[in-house]
């Protein structure tokens, strides 16, 4: 039975509406609504409890993969947040007419009722951004994750419930090129290699540079008949090279006919190529238009980087990334990556590196989400990928594992490699010894092996006049992947 006291004046109207905002059922109880108002507040308790119970035995990451990974589910969450918007917007419509504003005044109807409908839009409009992201980001990844299902990744004693079928490692091409979106055929400039341990996200990015001469093929694939002895082609008039890693994807798909006809087939060799160098297996690869890249860079709103001395870009060197420490927009942090102009490949991959490890340890949830839109519509210019879509369910926990764990960086350039007669036995070695250190490094401290109880003896020798006592670096061992970069 409703409560027929004094009629509230346009401050309790208000107030009570907007209590009803964030306590539903308030305003109703108030009003004399009681069995409705305690129906509508045990409903949100519960909703509530519900909502607890989720974030305290669940994995968020993982429903999140679920999420983007199932395009049906994705659906429902969006038809399931406009509804509840709704929902809540006709509540709060609904507590207003309760607390009888009728019996107000003109003009405290009129504050009171325009209150009333601010607060029901801003009540709707967190449901319908939910709904607008979901769908924006379903978009993309429809968009993106077009490739049919491949087969996991080779079992080497895991479960059926693994997704990475007892592999300690996940490794991943990534490769960054200039071409338009619409060629199929790329020179691959930028060309790593992520390769992550699946239970802890620490990460070693294999760098391989562009200008790697004699690629050595796969035994026994159609490259490798071609070019028995490396890839070797005669050399342009100018004296500049086609035959260099940088040129693998496009070539194969230029030649269908060492694949017997087969078109495009340079993705495939290339990775083949790859893991073949490094004596990895390639699960999967993500070529990056890099230009893309820099829609992303400024759709996060740039990236902070240190210029460690001037960059000339252009044909006519018309372009300049002055030196310093500050935020760059896209374009500018992609010519500071990617400027020839007074810079070998080696310090290319080292700027490109220093961007990379900038953008991945500056993009925060929270800035991602205030610019989710730009986000995603770069994301969909950006990528493109063979990585089926149902592994999205596994990798996108995996990716926010990566976000807060070590990433280092191995980079086969000179002194440590010799790009134009590379030493293909070292480059395995040093491969398999990062591997090792990032496992290393990962284990927890009494896994080590304990100091003896008895200090054995030692000698201290005097160092010969003019010689340092400092340890040399070890160019084969992994570094940070921002190390360098100021």
């Amino acid at each position: 039975m409703r409560d027929r006291s004094k009629p509230p004046g346009v401050g309790a109207v208000i107030g009570w509406t907007a209590l009803a905002a964030i306590a539903p059922g308030a305003a109703h109880l108030r009003a004399g609504w009681r069995r409705t108002g305690l129906a509508i507040l045990c409903a949100y308790t519960v909703l509530l409890l519900a909502l607890l119970w989720v974030g305290l035995t669940s994995d968020l990451a993982a429903l999140a993969g679920q999420l983007i990974a199932s395009s049906g589910l994705t659906g429902v969450t969006v038809v399931a947040s406009l509804a509840l918007g709704a929902a809540w917007f006709a509540l709060i419509v609904h507590s207003f007419v309760v607390m009888n504003p009728g019996t107000l005044p003109s003009t405290g109807q009129a504050v009171a009722g325009g209150v009333a409908g601010m607060l029901a839009v801003a009540v709707l409009l967190p449901f319908g951004l939910v709904g607008q992201y979901v769908a924006a980001s379903q978009s993309a990844v429809d968009d993106i994750f077009s490739a049919p299902s491949t087969p996991r990744p080779a079992s080497s004693g895991g479960g059926e419930d693994d997704p990475w079928a007892g592999r300690n490692r996940v490794n991943i091409l990534l490769l960054g090129g200039d071409a338009d979106t619409h060629r199929e055929g790329v020179r691959t400039d930028s060309i790593n290699v992520a390769s992550i341990d699946v239970k802890t996200g620490s990460t070693v990015l294999l760098s391989l540079p562009r200008n790697l001469e004699n690629v050595r093929f796969v035994p026994g694939s159609p490259m490798a008949k071609r070019f028995p002895d490396g890839f070797r082609l005669p050399a342009n008039p100018d004296g500049s090279r086609e035959d260099l890693l940088f040129a693998v994807w496009e070539y194969a798909d230029s030649h269908p006919e060492i694949f017997g006809g087969r078109k495009g087939q340079g993705t495939k060799t290339l990775i083949d190529t790859v893991g073949y160098t490094l004596g990895l297996k390639i699960d999967w690869y993500a070529l990056v238009n890099m230009w893309g890249f820099a829609r992303l860079i400024d759709a996060i709103g740039g990236v902070m980087l240190t210029v460690p001395q001037d960059v000339v870009f252009g044909k006519y060197n018309e372009g300049l990334v002055k030196a310093g420490t500050r935020k760059l927009r896209g374009a500018d942090a992609m010519w500071f990556a990617r400027s020839r102009t007074n810079s070998d490949d080696y310090t290319r991959m080292g700027r490109q590196r220093c961007v990379l490890g900038a953008l991945l340890s500056q993009s925060d949830p929270a800035t991602v989400l205030s610019r989710f839109n730009q986000v995603a519509l770069a994301t969909k210019e950006l990528l493109r990928t063979d990585i089926p879509r149902p592994m999205l369910e596994h990798l996108v926990p995996l990716a926010l594992k990566v976000k807060n764990a070590k990433v280092t960086s191995v980079q086969f350039v000179p002194p440590l490699i010799n790009t134009g007669y590379p030493d293909w036995s070292k480059i395995r070695t040093v491969t398999a010894k990062a591997l090792r250190t990032s496992a290393v490094t990962r284990r927890p401290l009494s896994a080590t092996a304990a100091p003896s109880a008895t200090p054995k003896a030692t000698t201290t020798r005097t160092p010969r006049p003019g010689t340092s006592t400092a340890a040399k670096p070890d160019p084969t061992a992994p570094k940070g992947i921002t190390e360098g970069c100021g």
